[in-house]
């Protein structure tokens, strides 16, 4: 099989390539002991893929210019669930450690011992398996840019060690999803201007309820010398550094909607957005309110949005 694509569309597969890809990472899966797809997916977090699939797809909207086929879909579905489940891989097995030291964190199953560090790096392996052999079925322009997604996964876990702006890493790896989204229907560079607003909004969107996230951890964190902006500044200076960083998101979507969706149909879609990344700062204090329910929902009133361009 080769790696030349059309113009028309840069998928070249079938669904049955797709769908032999998606039973072949589920056989690696299944053949540890019985109980280890339950494990896997508390390792992974997998509920926390509701944050960055809406916005995978809101990129791939936003790049498409014509009906996608079913394989087409089928295929970012696979890409995106191969690189979360990298990146969590990633983070669970660099901070483990720490993770082992942290009250809050070592229940988790590294820590605790419910997975072995050799299951973790299979599950690695199976994340990376997925996500580039669906970057490869899905474009030669896709496969060679698939290396910078995993660089960034690597990189981010070792910022908070000695910055606090370590929030962008994880923004920045977020942003990640809506640009593969977007190259995965439009494998090009050129009038990129719509998925750099997307990419932006992400970035500060994550850094922002990243830093909420890390309110948790404050005291851990100044013990460990771990660096944040509630460990380096204070929960109250962090939290209005996070009012801000969410204010400029909703400044990028804003942008976005102006330059290239201008509909009064996302409209409303737009004004929740902002109404969201507001409750998300007024409700601050409830860290499950804020960081996990709302930032679910927020990505899917973004991504209603973009179908409305």
């Amino acid at each position: 099989m080769h790696n030349e694509h059309s113009d028309a569309c840069p998928v070249h597969v079938s669904f049955v390539d797709s769908h032999t890809l998606f039973l072949y990472i589920l056989s690696t899966l299944r053949i540890s002991q019985g109980g280890f797809l339950k494990r896997f997916f508390n390792f992974v977090k997998i509920e926390h893929t509701l944050f960055t699939l809406p916005l995978i797809y809101a990129g791939f909207f936003l790049g498409l210019q014509q009906p996608p086929t079913v394989s087409h879909l089928v295929l970012v579905l696979a890409a995106a669930v191969g690189a979360r489940t990298t990146s969590f891989a990633l983070n669970r097995i660099i901070d483990r450690e720490i993770d082992k030291r942290n009250p809050r964190t070592s229940s988790r199953e590294l820590p605790s011992g419910v997975m072995s560090l050799g299951e973790a790096i299979g599950v690695l392996a199976a994340g990376c398996t997925l996500y580039f052999g669906a970057a490869w079925l899905i474009s030669g322009f896709c496969l060679l840019l698939s290396p910078i997604p995993l660089i960034i996964f690597v990189i981010y876990p070792y910022m908070k060690r000695f910055t606090m702006y370590a929030h962008f890493g994880v923004g920045l790896g977020m942003s990640m999803a809506p640009l593969g989204g977007y190259f995965a229907a439009s494998p090009s560079f050129t009038n990129m201007l719509p998925a750099v607003f997307l990419c932006l909004f992400t970035i500060f969107w994550g850094a922002g309820f990243d830093i909420i996230y890390a309110t948790l951890d404050e005291e851990f964190d100044r013990s460990e010398r771990l660096y944040s902006f509630v460990s380096r500044l204070g929960k109250t200076r962090a939290l209005l550094w996070s009012s801000l960083f969410h204010l400029i998101a909703f400044i990028s979507l804003v942008m976005l909607f102006v330059t290239t969706i201008r509909t009064w149909f996302a409209l409303p879609f737009l004004l929740a957005t902002g109404g969201m990344l507001w409750l998300e700062q007024h409700r601050s204090e409830n860290v499950e309110l804020s960081f996990f329910r709302i930032n679910a929902a927020l990505g899917f009133v973004v991504f209603a949005m973009i179908l409305f361009k």
